[in-house]
């Protein structure tokens, strides 16, 4: 059996100006502390997955415009983006994917119609989804290499600036936004960060793990093991899908080379990325539905169902209902 790759991750050298000497390496280390800083202004939402495990209803319909109620996953992720305050919108789509471009823009047709019909409610609901003029891009992946490949497709939009990482498979259903929750510890303690879970210790194996420690009352990020073999997980707290990173993390991914799948993987990056940031956690108190498998998909459904004031009484009655049968 192959050993599960885990770093430790060290903080930071503190350097010394030398007076007269080359102070090159420091000037590079400043102005990366700097950046990471910076106001957490994009986000980056990967959609260019062919959704096989939901074939045949993605032969024709992107995964990410499956609804969730009454709102495709992908707005849902959106929303979310919006909740905490980020300002543009950064989608690395594939072939066939151009529908969500289209969801994401104004539908003349449809708006005079409901225009017409004095269906002002709808209208308006459809008017706040919209990003606003020039606060969304598109960019394609053109091979399906990798979530870390997906990520450097957008590294021309995003510029030299911290950004927000979005996973539209996993759905957060809490009580406050997880990333407006992880963007206020950003802004406390800067880094570059990651959202988790907890998991039962019997499903470890499973998941993304990442052992803490903890820092002044943060969760300082001290490993990253990717599907650890059972009983060797540093922790329980599996990776849910939203990041906060570093540009630094885009140098690092355009010459990495391939890893599991013959992908260029995510977590990759970032354990060399740790070795000269610092990581933190962020633990994520509410529900988190994968989209992305059935069962994921079809709880989504009902938890977002109930906890909607307009249905969730007469969508509870008709699911216990169900339920006797």
């Amino acid at each position: 059996m192959e050993r599960a790759a885990v770093v430790t991750v060290c903080p930071p050298r503190l350097t010394t100006l030398k007076p007269g000497g080359d102070n090159r390496r420091l000037h590079s280390s400043c102005k990366q502390t700097r950046s990471m800083t910076k106001k957490i202004r994009k986000a980056v939402f990967p959609v260019a997955g062919l959704g096989t495990r939901f074939l045949p209803a993605t032969k024709a319909v992107p995964k990410e415009m499956l609804t969730v109620v009454d709102r495709p996953v992908i707005q849902h992720v959106v929303d979310e983006a919006k909740a905490a305050g980020i300002e543009h919108f950064v989608f690395v789509t594939g072939r066939g994917k151009a529908v969500i471009e289209d969801h994401f823009d104004i539908n003349f047709e449809l708006d005079r119609t409901l225009a017409e019909r004095n269906k002002t409610k709808e209208l308006e609901a459809l008017k706040r989804d919209l990003p606003g003029a020039g606060q969304a891009s598109f960019t394609r992946q053109q091979a399906p290499l990798g979530l870390g490949h997906a990520v450097w497709c957008a590294r021309d939009i995003i510029g030299d600036e911290p950004f927000a990482l979005l996973l539209p498979d996993m759905l957060h259903l809490g009580q406050t936004a997880c990333l407006a929750d992880m963007i206020h510890g950003y802004e406390a303690h800067g880094g570059n960060m990651i959202a988790a879970y907890e998991v039962p210790d019997s499903e470890t194996h499973q998941y993304g793990i990442v052992g803490v420690e903890d820092e002044g009352g943060f969760q300082r990020i001290t490993s990253m093991v990717e599907k650890p073999p059972k009983g060797t997980a540093p922790s329980n707290l599996a990776i849910s899908g939203r990041y906060i990173l570093s540009p630094a993390v885009f140098d690092i991914l355009e010459t990495q080379e391939r890893g599991a799948g013959g992908e260029i993987q995510l977590t990759d990056a970032m354990i060399t990325l740790a070795k000269s940031e610092p990581f933190y956690a962020h633990t994520f108190a509410g529900e988190i539905y994968d989209t992305g498998s059935k069962i994921g998909f079809l709880m989504a459904n009902v938890a977002y169902a109930l906890s909607r004031e307009d249905i969730s009484a007469a969508f509870s009655v008709e699911l216990h209902k169900l339920l006797a049968r």
